[in-house]
């Protein structure tokens, strides 16, 4: 059964199935030999090389899918090489065989929180496509007056310069003067979409931390610039939010009864 390229690359966790398309186009993937196009369709037995290193048969199946919550500082950027040389998130990752850690969308870098990371390269790409929807939640700060007005307008749609945005809901948060805190929540992740959601209203934004990623909350516990690996139960929440399927489970091999050494008394039972 044929899969397309892209996808095939993906799930060997070179990186999101957009970033393979890019390779693609860019000419770096080859199958049996001829340069491939996107578009092409691979089945089991095709030979696909990337930048003229052959990818395994057991890459191509996908290495164990792992997902990390990593808490993002203020001040790092979710980039691999920044040409300014600034920090990136990726300096703090535990090493990852046969495969790489691959971002779950992108936070600016003024923003805080958590950021998603897995091998699994279908996986990144089903949370961020804007058809599956995966709800996201932010702990904002603002500078400004707010009133019921403005909240109702953020949640019926602004008119950005790349579309009709909104908030989906709008928690008051608490505050005193000026500086007020809200939790709101949206399904996409357009490029500074919070912030610019208040900025259209006139209110500027001081502080901005994502709390969740679907099913997966920011655990207060975990110091920024730290990270750990989601457990089985919640990588099975993300799979599920995005309609795919765990990973079968492997088959234990079987536990050989113990053997009294010769001339040893059974154990009584108390």
């Amino acid at each position: 059964m044929s899969e397309k390229l892209q996808k095939v690359l993906a799930r060997s966790g070179f990186g999101s199935r957009r970033e393979m398309e890019a390779w693609i186009e860019a000419g770096r993937v080859s199958v049996n030999g001829t340069i491939a196009k996107l578009g092409d369709r691979v089945e089991e037995q095709d030979i696909i090389r990337v930048d003229g290193r052959t990818v395994s048969r057991r890459r191509q199946s996908g290495p164990k899918r792992r997902v990390i919550a990593y808490h993002k500082p203020i001040g790092e950027m979710v980039t691999r090489n920044d040409p300014e040389g600034r920090a990136t998130v990726f300096a703090n990752l535990p090493f990852i065989a046969n495969g790489r850690w691959i971002a779950v969308g992108r936070l600016d870098i003024n923003t805080a929180g958590l950021l998603l990371l897995t091998s699994d390269g279908e996986l990144a790409n089903r949370l961020m496509h804007p058809s599956v929807e995966v709800e996201r939640e932010y702990a904002v700060r603002v500078f400004g007056e707010v009133d019921q007005a403005i909240l109702l307008r953020l949640q019926s749609g602004v008119e950005l310069e790349d579309g009709t945005a909104k908030f989906d809901t709008i928690v008051d948060g608490g505050g005193e003067g000026a500086n007020h805190w809200y939790h709101v929540t949206l399904r996409e992740g357009r490029n500074r979409e919070v912030r610019r959601l208040w900025e259209s209203q006139g209110v500027r934004v001081s502080r901005l931390t994502r709390v969740r990623y679907g099913p997966i909350m920011l655990n207060r516990a975990l110091r920024q610039g730290a990270w750990r690996e989601l457990d089985p139960p919640e990588i099975e929440a993300l799979l599920a939010a995005v309609g795919m399927q765990p990973e079968p489970a492997a088959e234990s091999a079987p536990r050989r009864p113990r053997r009294r050494p010769p001339g040893a008394r059974p154990r009584k039972r108390r």
